[in-house]
């Protein structure tokens, strides 16, 4: 039986639901699992039947968005995601300029990049 693509995004967000459940709104640190799915039924104040599905994965459950922002607002993952998609998008831009076929750019950045580590084998630059 194959997953369509929504399948298989649906069951990545439950897995991180799930997960954060169980590492960062109940910790294991506060007990048992029934303890633990109590306390978090009432931070994300959802019934006890839902927040137990979702931290035992059911396949049948589906998270809905607000849901999902709900979790990532009290487990506070909110802020890495931003920082993670801030830093794909710095390392994207970088490769596309260091990729680029455009001499005009390579050749000053990598002179730039000599002066600035100040080539040894320049003239005028050997050591007395």
């Amino acid at each position: 039986m194959s997953e369509t693509k929504e399948e298989k995004r649906e069951m990545s967000e439950l897995a991180f639901a799930s997960n954060a459940m169980r590492q960062r709104i109940a910790p294991p640190a506060l007990g048992s699992v029934k303890q633990r799915i109590n306390r978090a039924a009432a931070a994300l104040r959802w019934s006890a039947s839902r927040t137990r599905d979702v931290w035992y994965a059911d396949p049948r459950v589906s998270i809905k968005p607000r849901e999902l922002r709900k979790i990532e607002e009290i487990a506070g993952v909110a802020y890495g995601r931003k920082e993670l998609s801030e830093i794909d998008a710095i390392i994207s831009r970088a490769d596309a300029l260091l990729m680029g076929t455009d001499p005009d750019f390579v050749r000053p950045f990598l002179a730039a990049l000599r002066a600035l580590a100040g080539h040894p084998d320049r003239t005028g630059t050997e050591g007395e």
